[in-house]
């Protein structure tokens, strides 16, 4: 409310001061540099006061932003001066005024304490008011507060000063507050990196997809901060500036006049790059998609003095390692609520939906995926239109790219050669959230040269390899290639590509097949069968292809990756001959293919087969006894092959994964042992296993093991502490009564799921412990003790302490947080800080991140929902934040220390969880000089129902050891 009505003030800047000391001197200089930069200043022109202070003075003080006190030598001795200040203060209270003091050849202490020639002038005005000393005890008062606020001392910096002033509290936050939306937070990140102290010029990349905010962070850092170097320059949109005639040399005369404050300035390259070697300056490059245009403008940053701070905004990360750039902040998706609130100021021009609108801007926001420029061009779109409307464009926008977005996306991929543009549309069309090896397989198949053009698509931020080496593509970016390939043709057939399964089908049965070539290449991915074109088919994937083999005329030759799962295929090709260029084929998923095809020569021609895929094969009973010796499979899935009960004896092998769920497996043959590279086994849903051979334990490189549903399954191997660190261990739904001992010598289990496992009884003791555990529908209020000491002493235990330091030696795993959930309606006792509900607050020492004894935090809370979320399908976003506030006039901070996903469970559960402080909280909490102030938990999105909801919460402080005795 404060800076909203500052904005809103007919003056940025009230000048308080002594006609005869300064009017013709210091301060008609002031005014003047004030001008020039266009702050609005008022400035009292009249040489003769009365006693009183004027009304229309009064009101210019209330009406400014800013009031500027100039004390002088003789200020003291004029009762209107001193009237202006008690005015002033009185401002500054009520409507959170800024005040500048500045000292013109006068001491602050004289100023605050009525001495030396100040005094001097004081002391004659308390002569004439020596009957009226509640007026002199006023003023006084007035004196000593001014004089002990913030000074500026000369000209130049007092207009830098309240330029700063203005922009900070005065413009800033109610501009932030009407228009950017996550901004905020990013703006002080940035802040912190570009703080890093460096011996040489500290430059800082801003790197993203287009749309996604770069500029608009860069801007607003710029703002914040440029008033603190003596030249700055914001060089926007270098991308197209480049382009025009002249265009860099134009960028370089608008960087060295901006940072000279010269127009015109020599264009001896030079001489004025030996001037800026004698600045501190900051210079923003926003939109550079190549090194030379950097080197054009600038040439090097040797030039620059090490104080000069630069930001680059890029889609392009090479761009930023060929400046030479450390430290790169990856601009990420807006969080859901302030996704929501920038598109409702754009679509409802208001923070949040319309009634009856919430569905639809749900639907928006599933779409753009957190991209800002999405949301503000679809907020505008639909702004004013009616509900039909609202369905009919989201209907729309599931297969057409909005022109506006789709001409900010492109832009990337218009940068790209012809090999990488074709990896990116087969990406975009067919392997999202596939493993990159697959893909690069199948490129290097095709003859591209996948490695460099997959790199190239990771730094210009158009995928992203995420966990498990999948590959990962923006929503938006995706249908960008879709539209991209939809572009080349108003008819389905005659595209490079097809994946929608209208467009396949109107090709199939109406024979439209075209041959379609895209620079000298054909690269059709599907078409109707009889046709000679679809000898040209390099990718087919058909869902339950009902025919015994495949079409004659596909050809083996061009294929390189077919996928027809729970398809009743029985042989590939009727003869051999084919088979040649079938060791190309890295992906395939056939019913009764290995099964029933007798010919002995289709194994050797399958020995470059990397993926096999027989998912859904109910026919499959049996596998030939040499395919785990395949030399480069890596991933075997036989999910869904009800009929196969056991595996062949495996001689060797460098499968990763091999998924066996809702098989008839009985056991797994003990010479699993000897896939050493063994990572992910999935048993899940084998209803008839009964026992796991303890040469499992032997696999180094298991890092996931899924039990989930196997009903008979009731014991585990008596060894399983000698299996690789971490391991996720899903042992949900299964007859296991115990976890055996061994796994405390495992340490720490990645996750642990025990959900509905009702005949388990116990957990080793402690120092076993798991970084998350979820335990719904499980007995286990007998022993949440057990997990309670887990918690408790984990930082603490001698034992404890050396198997941790080890662990984080190695960098095995980092385990710096972690969290449980239990049956249950009570935050256990021990915790030292309780209360109902969702927030607590907390008095803490100043040196509280400073003195080493606290080394992190335990949190409790019991999380409940009501039955009208049962059917919901949603899940939700439990978060713990820590509030800190800081010594330096920062205002509070929120920390979010933990978040993680929960689902709905039909009964009260506790959440028990812990965090860790870093080195790097404590050095930034240091820092900033925080003090822990409160903790918040939070669910989102928002439970409206008062009976939902975080009910009661703890906490309680985790120690060194050697205070202990403390918990």
């Amino acid at each position: 409310m404060a800076s909203s009505s500052r904005n809103n003030k007919k003056y940025d800047v009230f000048v308080s001061f002594r006609g005869e000391d300064t009017r013709d001197n210091f301060t008609s200089h002031l005014y003047s540099a004030l001008s020039r930069q266009n702050i609005q200043t008022f400035i009292d022109d009249q040489l003769n006061r009365g006693d009183e202070i004027s009304e229309s003075l009064v009101n210019a003080i209330e009406a400014s932003a800013i009031s500027v006190i100039v004390f002088s030598e003789g200020y003291a001795s004029s009762r209107w001066c001193l009237d202006e200040v008690v005015k002033i203060l009185k401002c500054k209270k009520e409507y959170a005024q800024i005040v500048i003091p500045i000292f013109y050849r006068v001491d602050p202490s004289d100023v605050r304490n009525q001495t030396g020639s100040f005094g001097d002038s004081f002391s004659k005005l308390e002569q004439r008011f020596k009957e009226n000393s509640k007026k002199l005890l006023t003023w006084r008062k007035a004196l000593k507060e001014a004089a002990s606020l913030p000074e500026s001392e000369l000209i130049n910096e007092a207009i830098n000063h309240i330029l700063k002033r203005l922009l900070d509290q005065v413009f800033r936050p109610n501009d932030n507050k009407n228009q950017l939306v996550g901004v905020e937070s990013r703006v002080e990140e940035i802040e912190s990196l570009l703080g890093v102290q460096s011996k040489d010029v500290y430059a800082l990349g801003i790197w993203g997809i287009g749309g996604i905010g770069k500029t608009t962070v860069a801007r607003a850092t710029f703002d914040k901060i440029s008033s603190d170097f003596e030249g700055s320059c914001f060089l926007e949109n270098v991308r197209e500036e480049s382009k025009k005639p002249g265009g860099l040399a134009c960028l370089r005369q608008k960087l060295l006049s901006n940072l000279l404050k010269d127009k015109n300035v020599s264009l001896d390259i030079g001489l004025n790059f030996r001037r800026l070697s004698r600045m501190k300056v900051l210079i923003v490059f926003d939109d550079v998609t190549c090194f030379s245009q950097l080197e054009s403008i600038i040439g090097s940053l040797d030039w620059l003095t090490p104080v000069s701070r630069i930001i680059i905004t890029t889609r392009n990360k090479q761009v930023l390692r060929n400046w030479g750039v450390r430290k790169i902040y990856e601009m990420e998706a807006l969080e859901y609520h302030h996704a929501l609130e920038l598109f409702s100021r754009h679509a409802f021009k208001q923070n949040r939906p319309d009634v009856g609108y919430e569905k639809f801007s749900s639907k928006v926001m599933k779409y753009a995926q957190g991209v800002p420029l999405a949301l503000k061009v679809l907020g505008c779109f639909l702004y004013e239109r009616e509900k039909e409307v609202w369905e009919s464009a989201i209907n729309k926008l599931q297969r057409i790219l909005h022109p506006s977005i789709l001409e900010v996306l492109k832009l990337s991929y218009d940068s790209l050669d012809d090999e990488e543009k074709s990896i990116f549309l087969d990406v975009a069309c067919f392997f999202q959230g596939e493993d990159v090896n697959l893909v690069m397989k199948f490129h290097n198949a095709s003859g591209f040269y996948p490695e460099i053009g997959i790199s190239v698509l990771v730094d210009k931020s158009l995928i992203a390899i995420g966990s498990y080496n999948k590959i990962r593509m923006h929503d938006l970016l995706q249908e960008l290639g879709r539209e991209i390939v939809r572009q080349e043709s108003i008819n389905p057939g005659n595209r490079s590509r097809l994946w929608h399964h209208e467009d396949i089908y109107e090709v199939l049965t109406y024979n439209t097949f075209y041959s379609s070539s895209v620079n000298g290449e054909n690269k059709c991915k599907i078409s109707y069968l009889q046709d000679s074109g679809f000898a040209e088919v390099k990718y087919l994937h058909w869902y339950g292809y009902p025919l015994k083999s495949l079409p004659s005329n596909l050809g083996a030759e061009k294929l390189v990756l077919l996928e027809v799962p729970d398809s009743d295929i029985e042989r590939l090709w009727d003869c051999v001959k084919h088979y040649s260029k079938l060791n190309q084929i890295i992906h395939a998923a056939c019913n009764k293919l290995i099964a029933k095809t007798p010919n002995p020569t289709l194994m050797p021609s399958l020995n470059k087969l990397v993926i096999l895929n027989l998912r859904g094969s109910k026919s499959l009973k049996s596998l030939p006894a040499r395919i785990f010796n395949l030399e480069f499979l890596i991933k075997l899935d036989l999910s869904g092959c009800s009929k196969l009960k056991s595996l062949p004896e495996i001689l060797s092998g460098n499968i990763s994964w091999l998924l066996l769920r809702g098989t008839a497996i009985k056991e797994l043959p003990s010479s699993i042992e000897l896939l050493h590279r063994l990572g992910y086994l999935d048993l899940s849903d084998c209803k008839r296993l009964k026992c796991l051979p303890s040469s499992l334990c032997k696999l180094k490189s298991l890092g996931v093991l899924d039990l989930h549903g196997c009903s008979n399954l009731q014991r585990l191997p008596e060894c399983l502490g000698q299996l690789s660190l971490p391991i996720l261990l899903n042992l949900a739904k299964t007859n296991i009564e115990r976890i055996p001992e061994s796994i405390i010598e495992l340490f720490v289990l990645g996750y642990l799921v025990l959900n509905y496992s009702e005949r388990l009884q116990s957990l080793p003791k402690p120092p076993f412990l798991a970084r998350g555990l979820d335990a719904d529908h499980c007995p286990l209020q007998s022993f949440l003790g057990i997990v309670e000491d887990a918690l408790r002493i984990q930082h603490m235990g001698h034992e404890l302490a050396v198997r941790w330091k080890e662990i984080r030696e190695k960098g095995d795993f980092s385990m710096d947080k972690g969290h449980i959930v239990l049956p249950g309606n009570e935050i256990p006792k021990w915790f030292k800080f309780q209360r109902v509900g969702s927030f607590i607050t907390w008095e803490m020492p100043p040196d509280f991140f400073n003195n080493s004894i606290v080394q992190g935090i335990v949190f409790s809370a019991i999380l409940a929902f009501s039955d009208r979320h049962v059917d919901c399908g949603r899940w939700f976003s439990f978060s713990f934040e820590l509030k800190v506030k800081t010594t330096k006039d920062c205002g509070p901070h929120d920390t979010r220390l933990f978040q993680s996903r929960v689902n709905y469970v039909e009964s009260d559960h506790l959440h028990l969880g812990y965090y860790l402080f870093c080195e790097e909280d404590f050095k930034g909490f240091w820092k900033c000089n925080c003090i822990p102030e409160a903790v918040q938990f939070n669910v989102f999105p928002p439970l409206e129902c008062q009976c939902c909801g975080v009910k009661k919460c703890g906490i309680h402080l985790l120690h060194t050891r050697d205070s202990m005795n403390s918990m």
